[in-house]
C-alpha cells in the first residue's frame, strides 16, 4: 500500500495533540489525515508536518475510506463511533477506557504483548497510562524471576486529568501566591458532588469510587496489569494493589512499586540487567550521584524510566522500584502509535 487513510478522533485535545505530532515522527505512511472533533472544536486549524488542517465535526460518515483510526476523545465517544468505523473498514486503536476490559479487545503494550495485536477484530485498546510504565517495567522481572505480588502508589500528574484541570491546578497556584482563597470546580473528578484545590495539595482520590473503597482508577491497574501480563483479568496468579495519588506536577507520572518475586535467589544486579535490555526502558540508578527518575526529566520522551532499586532487607525476594514517565507520551500519544505501526509492519491493517 502506497500509504494508509487515517483519522485521529479527539484531534484537539492535550492527547490529541501529541497523536498528531507523534503520527508525523512515526514510520507510518500516511495518505490522507483527518482530524475529527466535536462540534464545537469543528473548523479548528491544526498542522500536520507543517500542512493545515481543518478539524472536523465527527459523524458517522467520518470514517468512509479511513483505514486506521487513532482516537483520544472519552469512552462514550469511542463507544458510539469506533463500531462504525470498524464497520466501514477501519482499524482502530482506542486511548480510552472504553474497550480494555472486552475480552475480544486486546489490550496492547508493544515491548509486552505485540503478539496479542493478531487477535484483534478491529478494534485494540491502549492501557491506563500509570498501568502502562508500571508493566513495561514489570514484564521482563515477570519473565526472568516470575511475579507472586505487586503493590503500587501512584504520584499521579495534573494533565491526565485533561487540559481543563491542567488549566485550574496552575490558576489555583496563582490565587495561592496571591494570598487568595484557591478555588475547585474540576479536581479530583468533574462529575463528583465535591471538589478541592490540587495545587499545593494531594488528592488520594483518582477517577470514582467503587464499592469496595477502591477508585476506579485502582481497579483499572489491577486488572489491567493482570490482563496484558496473563490474559486474563481476574487472574489470581499475580496479587495486585494499588493507591492512586493525584499530585500538583504538570506532566509525567511517578510509581513507587512494590514487587515480590518467585525466585528467592532474584538480586538487584539481576532485576537491573533485565531492566536494561528491556526496548522502551531507560535505568537511571546511582544514589551516589543522586541520579534518579523525575517528571521533569521524562517530559517530552517516549522511555519509561526505572531507578531507586533495591532489596526490600525485611522479606526475601521482594524488592522496590521507583518509575517515572510521560503520561501524555508513552502512557497515551505514543503507545498508541506505537501500536499503530506495529499494526503496519505486522500486515494486520
Amino acid at each position: 500500500m502506497n500509504g494508509y487513510n487515517v483519522a485521529i478522533l479527539g484531534a484537539t485535545g492535550a492527547v490529541g495533540s501529541r497523536l498528531i505530532s507523534q503520527l508525523a515522527q512515526s514510520n507510518i505512511p500516511v495518505k490522507n489525515l483527518k482530524l475529527l472533533a466535536s462540534a464545537r472544536s469543528a473548523g479548528k486549524v491544526l498542522k500536520f508536518k507543517n500542512e493545515p488542517l481543518t478539524v472536523e465535526e465527527t459523524t458517522p460518515d467520518s470514517f468512509k475510506n479511513v483505514d486506521l483510526v487513532l482516537a483520544s476523545a472519552g469512552g462514550n465517544v469511542s463507544q458510539k463511533f469506533l463500531p462504525i468505523a470498524v464497520q466501514s473498514g477501519a482499524v482502530c486503536v482506542d486511548n480510552t477506557s472504553a474497550f480494555r476490559m472486552d475480552p475480544d479487545v486486546p489490550l496492547v503494550i508493544p515491548e509486552v504483548n505485540r503478539e496479542a495485536l493478531k487477535r484483534h477484530h478491529g478494534i485494540i485498546a491502549n492501557p491506563n497510562c500509570s498501568t502502562i510504565q508500571m508493566v513495561i517495567a514489570l514484564a521482563p522481572i515477570y519473565h526472568a524471576f516470575g511475579l507472586k505480588q505487586v503493590i503500587v502508589s501512584t504520584y499521579q500528574a495534573v494533565s491526565g486529568a485533561g487540559q481543563a484541570a491542567w488549566n485550574e491546578m496552575l490558576h489555583q497556584a496563582q490565587q495561592r501566591l496571591n494570598n487568595e482563597a484557591m478555588t475547585a470546580k474540576i479536581t479530583p473528578v468533574k462529575g463528583e458532588p465535591h471538589h478541592y484545590p490540587l495545587a499545593f495539595n494531594l488528592l488520594p482520590q483518582i477517577d470514582v469510587f467503587e464499592d469496595n473503597g477502591y477508585t476506579h482508577e485502582e481497579w483499572k491497574m489491577i486488572h489491567e496489569t493482570k490482563k496484558i501480563l496473563l490474559d486474563d483479568m481476574d487472574s489470581p496468579d499475580i496479587k495486585v494493589t494499588a493507591t492512586c495519588v493525584r499530585v500538583p506536577v504538570e506532566l509525567g507520572h511517578g510509581e513507587s512499586v512494590y514487587i515480590e518475586v518467585a525466585d528467592k535467589k532474584a538480586t538487584v544486579a539481576g532485576l537491573r540487567q533485565q531492566l536494561t535490555r528491556m526496548p522502551g526502558i531507560i535505568v537511571q540508578d546511582d544514589p551516589a550521584e543522586q541520579l534518579y527518575p523525575q517528571p521533569l526529566t521524562a517530559a517530552g520522551k517516549r522511555e519509561t524510566f526505572v531507578g531507586r532499586l533495591r532489596a526490600d532487607e525485611e522479606n526475601p525476594g521482594a524488592f522496590n522500584l521507583w518509575i517515572v514517565s510521560d503520561n501524555l507520551l508513552k502512557g497515551a500519544a505514543w503507545n498508541t502509535v506505537e501500536i499503530a505501526e506495529c499494526l503496519v509492519e505486522d500486515g494486520l491493517i
